[in-house]
């Protein structure tokens, strides 16, 4: 009885097992190219928090017009004071999504501003592990944020991504960081109380608290989380 009741203690855990391997992981889809603000994250190129590991997930509610989709654990994504790095692009420019889960798909859309720049139907449709859309972006110019939304067919929601451009420059060009002179924290001063989490401009670059601080000069106080330049 006893070596009865161990073989299937085993098979149990062997089962068990089992479905704890076939069990997929959740994952969705996100802009590589220019580099979203989360390819950004999951580069290395721009400090960040959860979104690193996986920027595929920055999913929400259908009709957000937001970098985060609603996702506090994502908000940095929608901080345009972080310093994220512009890609130099002309007039049209291709974009491509690495698709990790292909879900159906309602739509594919492009925003600037308020302003729908592209629209691709997705016919509730699985689409490939990658998808490149051709947007053309000439009514603009200069630095913009471009709001790529993939909104899926048989859910509630929708993946969002946002891309920052510099339109006007060759297709294809490198990064370039924020113009400077546009930074919009507040500035530094040695003799106002921080804590973790605010933000100050200082030598046109913004800067994070990591925790409570006062009189420590940003770029030289360890205290100081470099965001990027403004």
């Amino acid at each position: 009885m006893r070596r009865l009741i161990t073989l299937l203690a085993v098979a149990l855990l062997g089962a068990a097992g089992s479905l704890l391997v076939v069990s997929p992981a959740s994952a969705h889809g996100y802009i590589s190219s220019p580099p979203s603000r989360q390819a950004l994250c999951a580069q290395g190129r721009v400090a960040c928090g959860q979104i690193k590991y996986e920027p595929q997930s920055v999913e929400g509610p259908k009709g957000l017009r937001n970098c985060h989709g609603n996702n506090s654990v994502f908000a940095e994504l929608n901080d345009d004071s972080k310093g994220w790095p512009a890609t130099n692009v002309g007039t049209t420019q291709t974009f491509t999504w690495i698709n990790t889960a292909r879900h159906a798909t309602a739509s594919w859309e492009y925003f600037i501003g308020g302003t729908r720049v592209g629209y691709f139907a997705g016919n509730s449709q699985q689409p490939p592990a990658t998808l490149s859309h051709t947007v053309n972006l000439s009514g603009f110019s200069g630095r913009q944020k471009v709001l790529a939304v993939w909104t899926i067919a048989d859910t509630a929601n929708a993946f969002y991504s946002c891309i920052d451009v510099t339109i006007g420059g060759s297709g294809g060009g490198p990064t370039t960081p924020p113009p400077t002179g546009s930074c919009t924290a507040p500035a530094w001063s040695s003799s106002a109380v921080y804590v973790g989490g605010n933000l100050a401009s200082h030598n046109s670059h913004t800067w994070k608290a990591k925790w409570w601080t006062q009189g420590e000069t940003p770029g030289v106080a360890d205290v100081w989380a470099d965001q990027g330049a403004c």
